[in-house]
């Protein structure tokens, strides 16, 4: 028995006197042929299984089925799709039921979001998963950001897209890390309509408390997404995490890495996809062992407060450096309480805090001040 398929373009009717574009196709099985039609008009969105999202898309069914092949309907729906396999598995976690609250919402100049908040858990103090698709004029501001890092922007009005997912996840235990990860799409097309589009993100990882063994897993799952299309990424990747998420007036990193990157516009745009898909999709088993691990830890108030402390030097960063921010808030109509998500419940800030350097405190300040290659470093022990 064999199979072979042929298709093409062609017009087919609707089956209410219509003719719509759709796709012809002819099978041959072992000397039988059959003949489907496969229609792409608005019957189609009945594929769109929306129900697995956590809200409805940001632009119409409609919209995404007759461009399909598009890369902005291809990342709303990756990003979609990150959004609600993340929020339900740490839904999952919580021990009574708790959820995420789902905010919809649109952009008078362009696109919208769906914000996603679980707060008061009892194992994710405050969690934040967000999505946004937006369209416009690439506001001032925005454009001399991406001038410093070496875009070449034509002047005048310049339309953009830009779509993406951002998660900041603050637990109650100060045995579980703090995770983070983002990954967008932009466009930006000029007034001779020629188009300039790149992907960039990542995934990190703020621990409390130093577990080697959690580093090394973390690290090690995210290798496993970059090395399944360039073994050069990770490494590459790594190092520019450390360099991206640091914070200079303090002198240390965030935490204790993972990837970050920017402005990927190689080797094709479809590559490029895939490999931020794989990334994206490294976030649950990368984290979820790691909270089912220390979610029941135990801790008492000395812990309590070195988390509070530790969440103060994240809010310091993403307020004072973080460039996702920064765009965000130059972007017009921005909805300044889906960027600043990331911010936790609680913080706290104390003056001239040092932990001595023998102590648990200590370790983990000593790794933020020192980063390290924590492959190598599992090899080696």
């Amino acid at each position: 028995m064999f199979f072979r398929v042929f298709r093409s373009a062609s017009w087919i009717a609707n089956g209410q006197g219509k003719r719509v574009l759709g796709v012809v196709g002819t099978v041959i099985a072992g000397g039988t042929i059959a003949t489907y039609y496969h229609r792409n008009d608005a019957h189609m969105t009945k594929k769109l299984a929306v129900s697995k999202f956590m809200a409805e898309p940001i632009t119409s069914k409609d919209t995404l089925v007759a461009n399909a092949s598009d890369m902005k309907t291809k990342m709303e729906l990756l990003i979609m799709k990150i959004q609600a396999d993340f929020c339900r598995s740490l839904e999952n976690e919580e021990n009574f039921g708790k959820t995420f609250i789902v905010d919809r919402w649109e952009r008078s100049e362009g696109g919208g979001g769906i914000t996603c908040v679980l707060q008061d858990g009892d194992i994710f103090e405050k969690a934040g998963v967000n999505i946004s698709v937006v369209h416009g004029i690439l506001p001032k501001g925005a454009i001399q950001q991406m001038r410093s890092r070496g875009k070449q922007l034509a002047d005048g009005e310049l339309p953009f897209f830009a779509a993406g997912v951002s998660a900041v996840i603050h637990p109650r235990n100060p045995m579980v890390p703090t995770i983070h990860f983002n990954y967008r799409y932009f466009e930006v097309t000029d007034s001779a309509g020629n188009k300039q589009w790149w992907f960039g993100g990542g995934t990190d990882l703020t621990p409390y408390y130093l577990d080697e063994k959690d580093a090394t897993h973390f690290h090690q799952t995210l290798k496993e997404a970059c090395d399944e299309h360039d073994e050069s990424y990770y490494p590459k990747f790594k190092e520019w995490c450390d360099k991206y998420f640091f914070i200079p007036h303090r002198n240390e990193c965030r935490g204790v890495g993972g990837i970050f990157f920017d402005d990927l516009d190689t080797p094709d745009q479809e590559s490029a996809f895939n490999f931020v898909s794989a990334c994206a999709h490294s976030v649950v088993p990368s984290y979820l062992p790691l909270v089912r691990k220390h979610k029941n830890d135990a801790y008492g108030d000395r812990e309590r407060q070195w988390q509070l402390l530790r969440r103060g030097r994240y809010v310091e960063f993403n307020l004072i450096y973080d460039r996702g921010t920064k765009f965000g808030l130059y972007t017009p109509g921005a909805r300044y309480e889906s960027i600043l998500m990331s911010l936790p419940l609680t913080a706290k800030w104390e003056y001239m805090h040092v932990p001595t350097a023998d102590s648990k405190e200590g370790e983990i300040t000593h790794v933020l001040k020192n980063p390290r290659d924590w492959l190598q470093t599992a090899q080696k022990k």
